[in-house]
């Protein structure tokens, strides 16, 4: 099990990263939280000092074809919000 997927990066993230010293991470549904700051951890070489999940249901999704309405859902997909201890940062943009 992959468990981080990918860093999510926004407007809203940035704003946390620059406040508050936190960032957030795609990350696989069935990951919990203790996985998750272990996987941070070790991939970032930081220190995690709370790890904050939550779910999100995929929207759903019609649209009109030829053949009639076509109907279906986006995927569903947890996040989790890392805070880090003061002083600590991780680089996305080392490895560009």
């Amino acid at each position: 099990m992959e468990i981080l997927k990918k860093p999510l990066l926004t407007e809203k993230v940035a704003q946390l990263t620059e406040k508050l010293n936190r960032y957030v991470f795609k990350v696989d549904h069935r990951a919990n939280k203790i996985q998750i700051k272990l996987e941070i951890e070790k991939m970032y070489g930081v220190n995690v000092t709370a790890v904050n999940t939550m779910k999100y249901v995929g929207k759903l999704k019609t649209r009109n074809t030829k053949g009639g309405a076509v109907s279906g859902r986006s995927a569903t997909y947890k996040k989790a919000v890392i805070s880090l201890k003061d002083g600590e940062t991780i680089d996305f943009y080392s490895t560009i």
